[in-house]
């Protein structure tokens, strides 16, 4: 019965979300479930597609950006290199963080695999929430399939926050449709 109700759950959260399809020519397509009302962007630059996330309201400091890469060499074909790649690009925030370094979480994806880092910015910590900064940020990588990278950055004001929330869940729900 648990089940059951948990089903009809997901299934209800998916007939109310937003849906963001990013056409990836032929290699497939891209499908996110976006709970809540958010205002979206897609653009095209050069062999890079970019999904710009915001919220519609004025007062939620969320913010997300899914840009889809095609390289030409499959440089991340083992979670470990993945993984080490995730860090190795967090390194950067890692240093202004509370954190103090950069460790990588698995995203839990439906098709191929992918990590990120959270950092939560020590400047910012405890000061009220301003439009734009955001008090942590989550950045990783998804390898999608051999020619096919997704780079993700998500802000917010905190990890637990439902607009966090919501954006880490469509990234995590996301379907891939591989092409013909």
């Amino acid at each position: 019965m648990k089940k059951l109700i948990a089903l009809l759950l997901i299934t209800v959260a998916c007939a109310c979300a937003q849906v963001e399809t990013i056409d990836l020519g032929p290699r497939g397509s891209l499908r996110l479930y976006l709970p809540g009302e958010w205002k979206t962007d897609l653009s095209t630059l050069g062999r890079e597609i970019t999904l710009s996330i915001r919220p519609a309201k004025e007062s939620v400091n969320a913010s997300c950006t899914v840009a889809v890469s095609f390289p030409e060499m499959d440089r991340f074909d083992t979670k470990s290199r993945l993984k080490l790649q995730v860090e190795a690009d967090g390194a950067g925030f890692a240093p202004q963080s509370v954190e103090g370094r950069a460790v990588a979480r698995e995203f839990n994806v439906t098709t191929g695999f992918g990590f990120y880092c959270n950092f939560t910015d020590a400047m910012l910590r405890g000061k009220p929430s301003k439009p734009g900064d955001f008090k942590v940020v989550s950045a990783g990588r998804i390898r999608l399939a051999p020619q096919i990278l997704v780079d993700v950055f998500i802000g917010a004001d905190g990890f637990r926050d439902e607009s966090y929330q919501q954006l880490l869940g469509a990234i995590e729900g996301m379907e891939f449709k591989p092409g013909r």
